[in-house]
């Protein structure tokens, strides 16, 4: 969500700070908004994709507390808090659960108290560090979550914001390298196969210096193939349709089934678990 360090805070639009505007947040500026207006008028549904592909991250998290008994949670990318974050759902569900947050924009650590407010029972923490550099927050992470057991790995809306070029096969590969059978990751990426006019919210980020590219279902299945996860039903779907059962009251207004559409909400999501036998 959010790993394109602003040259100083608030000069230029951040991809973090125009996600807390689509979310309807206040932790934004001028040239966030301009570029957040730049962006709606090429996709006037980028509003709706932001708000499902975060209930597609409380509907996962939910998801693996509930039915697959996961209390640790490393969350990177995890952006501007925006109510109710990881750490809440998960621990709503069980107040035991650890969560470990990481982003690289420096305005999250200034809001990163949000993220450490949990029950007694748990534990938060937030370290700011870079996708970029998995083994920093995985040796940070370990003062928090014990690797001897399962962990859920969210890597929501992050690595469209990784080109090629930074090998994102490689960051999942060392993440989910350092997780034991029973973990999980829990993925979503932007794409232009639901809808095509998503190119021109690419162009109108670059033109803000920020790096977006966009990925099919197929280079979002080889994250999971190629570090030997199992995909949990539904699958690779659009954000909208990942399990929209789990859906909690708590988090807002149920929606009736079928009212968003995959071409709405322009991303991939997918849960897969990391195999005991």
């Amino acid at each position: 969500m959010s790993h394109q360090m602003p040259e100083s805070t608030g000069a230029k639009a951040h991809s973090a700070r125009m996600y807390d505007y689509f979310l309807g947040g206040k932790t934004n500026y001028g040239p966030d908004r301009q570029a957040a207006a730049q962006a709606m008028a090429a996709f006037p549904n980028v509003a709706t994709a932001a708000r499902e592909n975060r209930e597609f991250m409380h509907r996962a998290v939910r998801y693996l507390a509930r039915e697959q008994g996961i209390r640790q949670f490393l969350d990177i990318g995890t952006g501007i808090p925006s109510a109710p974050n990881l750490h809440q759902v998960a621990q709503r569900e069980e107040p035991t659960c650890r969560v470990v947050y990481a982003d690289s924009d420096p305005i999250v650590l200034a809001y990163a108290r949000a993220l450490m407010s949990g029950t007694p029972e748990g534990a938060t923490d937030y370290i700011e560090a870079d996708a970029r550099d998995p083994k920093r927050i995985l040796d940070h992470a370990r003062g928090t979550l014990d690797f001897d057991r399962p962990v859920a790995l969210s890597l929501v809306a992050l690595l469209h914001f990784i080109g090629d070029a930074d090998d994102p096969q490689g960051i999942v590969r060392t993440l989910v390298d350092a997780l034991v059978p029973g973990s999980a990751l829990i993925m979503s990426h932007g794409t232009d196969e639901l809808d095509v006019t998503l190119r021109k919210v690419v162009d109108i980020y670059g033109q803000q210096g920020i790096t977006v590219q966009l990925r099919g279902a197929e280079d979002v299945r080889e994250f999971f193939t190629a570090t030997g996860l199992t995909l949990v039903e539904p699958g690779i779907v659009a954000t909208c349709d990942w399990r929209p059962e789990m859906v909690d009251s708590q988090d807002g207004m149920r929606r009736p089934p079928g009212s968003i559409s995959p071409e709405e909400v322009g991303c991939w999501a997918a849960v897969g678990l990391k195999p005991t036998v």
